[in-house]
């Protein structure tokens, strides 16, 4: 027992002082030393594992056979535990994301920043508000929610994004004249970037193996249960540029529909 806990120690300090000089005196992390933190933290892991192991082999045979009757009690209250760790191992062998990446479980989104045996640990970033902002809030999510929910990997969208938001009319007017100019007043917004928007586009394609929608910006529209109108927009753009380009393009539209369709020709009509 003794020669256990100075081993962890020892191994738990050294642990410390490796992470330590990964980290180093820069305020924020890079990829590549997050990477190498989770690995240095995993392997002293599964290194504590391995020694314990054999230390404690004889006495882990006798206690085996002292608990045969418990046995299936105990797999039964550690079945979070197992979930977690077969959790993880599905995760390594389909590769389904890795530290970097971007990813949506269940409600959640964000940008893993670490991964272990028990549960992978994610910075939350705000998509479903289409902000693609970090909210500063750390998740950490457990491996077996991998068995329970989808594992979506967002990683392209740290770059480019299918970014979609709608503008909502109370009046029944003809809008389709208006879609033109809509579309030139978009490719304007997006001249400086759309080249390379078409280069990114066509690298995913190539990648996923399915056409995708394309570069270029789409406009349709529908109406509510309501009855009102509903102008949905569509634009693959840089993602830290989508919030403030959903601006200027519903500013536009505003505009227009203000000159094209005025209030007072509505309150004599």
């Amino acid at each position: 027992m003794i020669f256990s806990v100075l081993i962890i120690s020892f191994i738990f300090l050294l642990r410390h002082y490796a992470v330590k000089r990964i980290r180093g005196d820069i305020p924020f992390l890079t990829e590549d030393q997050r990477k190498w933190i989770s690995r240095t933290k995993n392997g002293s892991f599964t290194f504590i594992v391995v020694i314990l192991f054999i230390l404690w082999q004889s006495e882990i045979n006798e206690f085996a056979l002292s608990v045969t009757a418990i046995a299936v009690a105990l797999v039964v209250a550690s079945k979070e535990i197992i979930l977690c760790f077969t959790g993880s191992i599905q995760r390594a062998s389909s590769r389904s994301f890795r530290i970097g990446d971007w990813i949506e479980v269940g409600t959640l989104c964000g940008e893993v920043i670490e991964h272990n045996m028990m549960a992978t640990v994610i910075q939350e970033i705000d998509l479903h508000h289409g902000q693609y902002d970090y909210t500063g809030k750390t998740a950490t999510l457990p491996n077996s929610m991998f068995f329970t929910y989808p594992v979506k990997n967002l990683n392209f969208m740290k770059r480019y994004v299918y970014h979609n938001f709608s503008i909502c009319v109370r009046e029944f007017d003809n809008l389709y004249p208006m879609l033109p100019e809509l579309l030139q007043k978009i490719d304007a917004h997006c001249e400086e970037f759309i080249e390379v928007a078409k280069r990114y586009n066509g690298v995913i394609e190539k990648h996923a193996g399915v056409d995708l929608p394309g570069a270029e910006p789409h406009i349709h529209i529908t109406t509510t249960s309501m009855g009102d109108q509903k102008v949905h927009y569509m634009i693959f753009c840089p993602t830290e540029k989508a919030s403030h380009l959903e601006q200027l393009i519903r500013q536009d539209f505003m505009e227009m529909y203000e000159v094209k369709f005025p209030k007072e020709l509505k309150e004599k009509s």
